[in-house]
């Protein structure tokens, strides 16, 4: 019997206009029924996150939690002072903006209190961005880090215009790191995220099991990306939806056959989640 879902949010129970499709509305109801809890799991911010289900009915997510920076921080849903907490130190993203600014690579960078500051992004991906909350665009001019003050940061992504590009520009960088204190990950088929070294959504999901006293192997990890695959290899069932990527999928217990844009969180429950409690 599985008791935990943790979902990646952008691309997997979001979709392309990082929306809820109806069909996921209805099944975080079911979910409800069952008594089994719904966990957003996202690279994005605490704040971002909330955003997304601004206007539903908040009691389908009362009493659950919020995995958000990749693993790094997890919250209560609902309260924004999150009950564990990671960063990444300035002298790690300072090499890797100096050389965006150099190079006028698009780029993402975060910070603990939710803000998304942007820098050189094409249009395409000025778009996609442009209904997330936080995103803070920097003039083309900035050279340094003084736009966040001394607000700690807790990652950066560089965007490219697909993966392979992705890939080249992480291995272009990859003499920049230390990666005793620095992880790589790919999401979206376009961002090369740079993270705290043992930060993933794997830890986070095995912490947050850990919290409430879960056995992980009561747990299912849904995703669609490589920042997710740590989460769908430590969960008890990983889950992959139909638009999962390439280097993503042989990892996957499961594939679904819906995708992000139809709503995949029923088709999860009807094959997997309600056979489980019959068996019981």
């Amino acid at each position: 019997m599985y008791r935990l879902v943790a979902s990646d949010m952008d691309e997997t129970f979001l979709d392309g206009e990082h929306k809820i499709p109806s069909a996921n509305l209805d099944a975080l109801r079911h979910l409800r029924e069952l008594g089994v809890l719904f966990v957003p799991s996202s690279g994005r911010p605490y704040q971002s996150i909330m955003e997304n289900f601004r206007g539903i009915d908040q009691r389908l997510l009362e009493d659950s939690y919020v995995i958000s920076y990749n693993g790094g921080f997890i919250n209560r849903y609902g309260d924004p002072e999150p009950l564990i907490s990671t960063t990444i130190d300035r002298d790690i993203i300072e090499p890797l903006y100096r050389y965006g600014v150099e190079h006028r690579v698009p780029m993402h960078i975060y910070t603990t209190s939710g803000k998304i500051f942007t820098q050189f992004l094409m249009p395409s991906e000025r778009a996609y961005v442009s209904n997330l909350s936080g995103i803070i665009e920097l003039d083309d001019t900035q050279r340094t880090l003084d736009f966040a003050g001394d607000e700690p940061f807790v990652k950066i992504l560089y965007v490219g215009e697909d993966l392979d590009e992705a890939k080249e520009l992480g291995e272009r960088v990859a003499p920049l790191l230390d990666r005793t204190r620095t992880d790589v990950t790919y999401s979206s088929n376009r961002y090369v995220e740079f993270v705290p070294a043992g930060i993933d959504k794997g830890t986070g999901l095995a912490h947050l099991a850990e919290m409430l006293g879960i056995d992980i192997a009561e747990t299912i990890g849904m995703g669609d990306s490589a920042n997710d695959l740590a989460m769908i290899r430590a969960a008890g069932l990983g889950v992959g939806v139909a638009n999962v990527s390439d280097d993503t999928r042989p990892y996957c217990d499961l594939i679904l056959a819906s995708n992000a844009a139809d709503g995949a969180l029923p088709e999860l429950i009807d094959r997997v989640i309600a056979p489980s409690m019959r068996a019981v």
